[in-house]
């Protein structure tokens, strides 16, 4: 299989279904995604551009994205995300969209500098070498082109608001959704991103408020971080 924890997929597989309901288990991605795409956009922007969303699940990000105009081929090793995904494509008559079910190390030996924009949101925690797939996210975009990772921080706050709060207290997330040995440190991830010789453009954090149930970026990134690269030209 590679690179991919089976039950992480078979997690996942199960509320496929629920992908496109906003006030599903899903509804933290739905709430986040105008703010991570927002900062793509402005970041990169995607009109006219060849974006490549890894582990694109449902398709939440990658149909948003091939909205504002981008060529998107969204990838994932889950069957049954992939297929809703197709299908709400389908129903939503969205262009400029494809998936395919296949690793990013092995589209990185295929298509090698084939995109001008690479997405990995919400991903790297959920796989056993997440090292691989940034290596392989920067083996697919071209000269210049950007790659963009969200993940969540290793340490005492991360755990408490990321598994504590939002799997126990607030059920924003189903419980068992995070595993806290898998969350990842910006240093390691940063390490990972010059070892493949990607620069550094941005850091952002992203906090939720409970009280007003909603999310918003910051430049606290002590529990979900989104990071901008940029392969040299």
């Amino acid at each position: 299989m590679g690179n991919v924890d089976p039950q992480e997929l078979a997690k996942f597989s199960e509320l496929a279904h629920r992908w496109w309901d906003p006030e599903s288990e899903f509804r933290p991605l739905h709430q986040i995604n105008p703010l991570r795409l927002d900062w793509i956009d402005a970041t990169a922007p995607l009109a006219g551009r060849a974006a490549l969303d890894v582990g694109c699940g449902g398709g939440i990000l990658a149909e948003a994205m091939a909205r504002r105009g981008a060529n998107v081929l969204g990838i994932d090793l889950a069957t049954k995300p992939l297929k809703v995904a197709q299908l709400h494509a389908l129903e939503a008559q969205t262009s400029g969209i494809s998936y395919r079910e296949v690793s990013a190390e092995a589209l990185a030996a295929e298509m090698p500098g084939a995109f001008d924009t690479v997405t990995c949101m919400e991903m790297l925690e959920h796989v056993p070498d997440p090292s691989s797939v940034v290596d392989a996210c920067a083996k697919l975009v071209r000269p210049g082109g950007w790659v963009f990772f969200s993940t969540i921080n290793r340490n005492a706050k991360a755990f408490l608001f990321a598994i504590v709060g939002a799997e126990h207290v607030l059920k924003l997330l189903p419980k068992g959704t995070h595993e806290y040995a898998r969350f990842i440190r910006p240093s390691e991830l940063a390490g990972w991103c010059r070892a493949a010789e990607l620069s550094l453009s941005e850091m952002r954090g992203m906090e939720y408020n409970p009280l007003n149930q909603r999310y918003s970026l910051s430049g606290d990134t002590s529990v979900n971080y989104l990071m901008a690269w940029r392969k040299a030209a």
